[in-house]
């Protein structure tokens, strides 16, 4: 059974059609390499699967799990969406950390306060707060950060910042890791380093769904590749079938204005 099936998503702002019949399924440990031209509804098909837009057809599964059904009301009650959103970790183009927090408040911050939610917290209070820093501190040594855990967000490079938010998005352990264009803010310099931490995530057979614009990265890392265009997928398979052979003409146009660049 895949882990993520999405069904013949829709998603409307006013009279614009952003995404049309969008269907796909992911596998555990795979990675999903989405690409397009700006515009294309990548990010809103991330947004969807993150519960930041909420579709206005199809429906969202997680382990055979319906998440969301637009023919459900149901499955649809806000009350439960930080509930739904624990099954995807999502980093996002820009850092988003916490200009007040160190690295290492940035990346245990979910966990603390989720904690505290639990029926023993304070009777445990000292020991669950041990088991989540010693927890975000494995998570930025994996980053190689372990030097950075009291630095501030201004005390460290993009490439350090990107890395944190990585770390922060699987401290909560999530079925699913999601990249918004995670290179996109960075120098080029900078940006290798953030795209080493990926490929390794990969190579431990992380589940992922990631946006992105480094074509080579996709074609060595992905299992899957989608394209989009105009909201709707294009094409999908292996990247040998969509990046080295596509079959479509305007996945041909796309990769070939790719090139040029």
């Amino acid at each position: 059974m895949p882990i993520l099936e999405v069904q013949n998503i829709e998603k409307h702002f006013g009279a614009t059609h952003v995404l049309e019949d969008i269907s796909f399924t992911l596998e555990q440990g795979q990675a999903l390499a989405i690409i397009g031209s700006s515009g294309s509804g990548k990010t809103t098909l991330l947004r969807c699967l993150n519960f930041l837009e909420t579709p206005d057809q199809g429906r969202i599964l997680v382990n055979g799990e319906t998440l969301f059904d637009a023919g459900d009301p149901a499955t649809q009650r806000e009350a439960d969406v930080r509930k739904k959103r624990l099954h995807f970790g999502l980093v996002f183009q820009s850092f988003n950390l916490f200009p007040q927090y160190t690295a290492l408040q940035n990346v245990t911050l979910a966990r603390e306060l989720l904690a505290q939610e639990a029926p023993d917290y304070k009777a445990r209070r000292k020991e669950i707060h041990a088991q989540i820093e010693a927890q975000g501190r494995s998570l930025l040594e994996q980053m190689g950060l372990s030097d950075r855990a009291g630095h501030y967000p201004h005390q460290l490079s993009g490439g350090q910042q990107q890395r944190v938010a990585i770390a922060r998005a699987l401290a909560l352990e999530p079925d699913i890791l999601c990249f918004d264009e995670p290179t996109s803010a960075l120098d080029p310099e900078l940006t290798g380093e953030v795209l080493r931490v990926i490929r390794g995530l990969a190579e431990r057979r992380t589940t992922m769904v990631i946006v992105t614009h480094e074509m080579a990265f996709a074609r060595d890392v992905a299992d899957q590749v989608i394209f989009m265009d105009g909201g709707v997928i294009v094409e999908q398979g292996s990247p040998d079938q969509v990046i080295e052979h596509p079959r479509e003409e305007r996945t041909r146009q796309f990769l070939s204005r790719y090139a040029q660049k």
